[in-house]
């Protein structure tokens, strides 16, 4: 297969950067404006502001406000044995898919949006709790918490975690700044630089910049609709002996895609014989079954470690999540937390302790549910009739992953779409191997569904 080329802004990005190595641009030196850039290359105007922003989260060139680019005094060096042995350079890539996924400007509509609508959120009442937050802990407000986390929070997890099949106590779960924080703690307890890591691919993209920099050598296990391709993971194992293997069973961002339980089974029966401890996320537990195979329901949270978060069902900016596993790496990765941020925040955990001790919460789920459940269906309605390939289609999923005839590459297709307001999230930003066009995106249910969408997809088919 010959090779694909890389998407413009990342081209133009590659070549500004050779010219800055090679000294046609020092250090404190101005870069050609983004509109002479465009005009002499034949760039459109995002292109040039996205190989802008790619240079900036490389280290180097800064922006100056009203003034423009400039190449800093300090490039950081080429791809040398320090830059490559931390994986910077991949990881500062990330970081930048990162703020572009993260960017909300005036008008846009982020087709690849990874949320609910917030008005769907707003039913959690969110506005109600802080009153009742200050009055059960006003003592304790002022202060870091606990290492080990909230305890209510805590007892209200273990029963939580009982409905879904996992049995556990309160020490053995560890409240994080969120399920990401969750993700850190784990790579940095469990690998050393130069490790082997086994991801989903395509997958969860934040957790391949973990990886990365923390130095770790990441490996791809192909999703497939009802899981691992459990033969790619048995070579793998066999031939690189990893340590982990981070997966999520349910709700698989990007894909939608769900665990089955044959295939659950399987899997753990490899961790077994192959020692391999497995992360499962459940993020997005509150929009599957409590009867859905779950690899630490089926475990008992021997191999495996079990992440939960509060995110997608009530609020990201409260920033909870959890770990669950055995009880001493409980009291490991609490201490572990304790060197790197102290203690997570004991006033948005007793937020959202509060909120799940409500008996609104479980309506609130229940009307969630139902409004992803509509969206879900019309959503897949609309993609048949615009000639959209679906991967599977679960009875409601917050992710949809879909490609379209006659756009092979969706970062390409991304990149156009960006020019009518729309910002899509392309499958190769999944994906281990980035630099390969991939034809498939991740669709939100809710924001495919926006006209302006299929009117720019109509203007660009011509």
């Amino acid at each position: 297969m010959s090779a694909t080329p890389a998407p413009l802004f990342i081209a133009l990005a590659d070549s500004l950067e050779r010219q800055i190595r090679d000294g046609v641009y020092r250090g404190g030196d101005k870069l050609p404006s983004l509109r002479e850039i465009a005009a002499s290359r034949g760039y459109g105007k995002n292109t040039v502001v996205s190989a802008f922003e790619l240079l900036v989260a490389r280290g180097l060139v800064e922006p100056r406000r009203g003034s423009g680019f400039f190449v800093k005094e300090a490039v950081p060096e080429a791809d040398g044995e320090a830059v490559e042995g931390h994986s910077l350079r991949r990881t500062m890539d990330i970081v930048w898919l990162l703020r572009t996924q993260l960017r909300n400007e005036p008008g846009q509509l982020a087709v690849g949006d990874a949320f609910p609508p917030s008005e769907w959120l707003a039913g959690a009442r969110l506005d109600r709790t802080h009153h009742k937050v200050a009055r059960g802990g006003l003592g304790t407000l002022f202060r870091y918490g606990d290492r080990l986390g909230y305890a209510p929070l805590r007892h209200r997890l273990v029963r939580r975690l009982a409905d879904v099949g996992i049995d556990a106590h309160p020490q053995q779960i560890v409240p994080t700044h969120g399920a990401n924080e969750a993700m850190d703690l784990i790579v940095r307890y469990f690998v050393p630089p130069g490790g082997t890591v086994l991801i989903d691919d395509p997958g969860y993209y934040p957790l391949r910049g973990k990886l990365h920099l923390a130095g770790a050598r990441v490996v791809g296990v192909p999703r497939l609709a009802d899981g691992p391709d459990l033969q790619a993971l048995e070579r793998l194992l066999k031939t690189l002996r990893p340590r982990l293997f981070f997966t999520q069973s349910l709700a698989h961002n990007p894909t939608g895609s769900d665990l089955s339980l044959p295939k659950a089974r399987a899997v753990l029966r490899l961790a077994e014989q192959h020692n391999l401890l497995l992360v499962e996320n459940d993020v997005l537990s509150d929009f599957r079954p409590a009867t859905a195979p779950r690899l630490s329901a089926l475990d008992g949270l021997e191999r495996t470690l079990y992440l939960g978060s509060f995110s997608k069902s009530l609020s990201a900016a409260l920033r909870v999540g959890f770990v669950a596993c055995s009880a001493d790496l409980a009291q490991e990765l609490a201490d572990l937390k304790v060197l790197t941020s102290i203690s997570s925040s004991e006033y948005a955990e007793r937020a959202v302790e509060t909120l799940l001790a409500e008996r609104r919460y479980a309506k609130h789920l229940e009307q969630l549910r139902g409004r992803l459940a509509e969206a879900t269906q019309n959503a897949y309605a609309l993609l048949d009739r615009m000639g959209a390939e679906v991967f599977v289609r679960p009875a409601h999923s917050l992710f949809i992953w879909a490609r379209w005839p006659g756009f092979p590459d969706a970062q390409a297709l991304a990149q156009a779409m960006l020019g009518h307001g729309i910002v899509m999230a392309p499958g190769n930003i999944f994906c281990v191997n980035s630099e390969q066009a991939c034809p498939w995106s991740r669709c939100n249910p809710h924001a495919v569904q926006d006209p302006r969408f299929a009117r720019a997809l109509e203007r660009l088919r011509g």
